[in-house]
């Protein structure tokens, strides 16, 4: 075979494969920006005012929880717990439309956890279910542990403990140790 009309089909055999490997790298680009953009339009903050219960719930799924407001309307509540760092309420007024969205797993909210006021069922039903429940020896009854980001990127841990007859008694919070961090030793 002459070597000059080798060399060439070998450069149109790679041309070729090229251009199949631009196409999967679009292809590949264009899943990942779908999946990214179909995230965002099912993140419960994308949830727009007026928005139905009915297209919230086809959107985002069955929530964790529901809950009545005062006001006659109701509270839907959606969590990445336990791997992730996010509870969010979607509010409903009274006609079953979207009025409020709210991320809640934050230090503000964490902090107006009210000792010896707060229930186990009304932690649960602000924040959803926690990280880990256990329990230490130096208190009587469970503790409630929920992740949460505060700022941009400081990862927290709060500790809610919660006595066996289901009233906390006391919210700590500590650093959430990262991977080869000593703590976990």
């Amino acid at each position: 075979m002459n070597p000059l009309a080798h060399d060439s089909a070998v450069r149109s055999r790679l041309t070729g494969l090229a251009g199949l490997a631009r196409s999967a790298r679009l292809t590949l680009c264009a899943v990942a920006a779908t999946a990214l953009l179909s995230a965002c339009l099912s993140s419960p903050l994308s949830q727009e005012r007026g928005t139905s219960r009915s297209t919230v719930i086809a959107q985002l799924g069955q929530p964790l929880s529901a809950a009545p407001l005062p006001d006659g309307g109701e509270r839907l509540v959606y969590t990445t717990l336990p791997s992730g760092r996010e509870a969010y309420h979607v509010d409903l007024a009274s006609d079953g439309r979207v009025v409020r969205t709210e991320q809640v797993l934050t230090f503000k909210h964490l902090s107006a956890i009210e000792p010896g006021r707060w229930t186990a069922a009304d932690v649960r039903a602000f924040f959803g279910t926690p990280m880990l429940v256990d329990s230490v020896a130096s208190f009587d009854g469970t503790v409630w542990t929920y992740r949460f980001m505060e700022d941009i990127n400081l990862r927290r841990l709060a500790h809610v403990h919660i006595d066996p007859a289901g009233i906390v008694r006391k919210v700590m919070f500590t650093d959430e140790p990262l991977p080869g961090d000593d703590r976990l030793s």
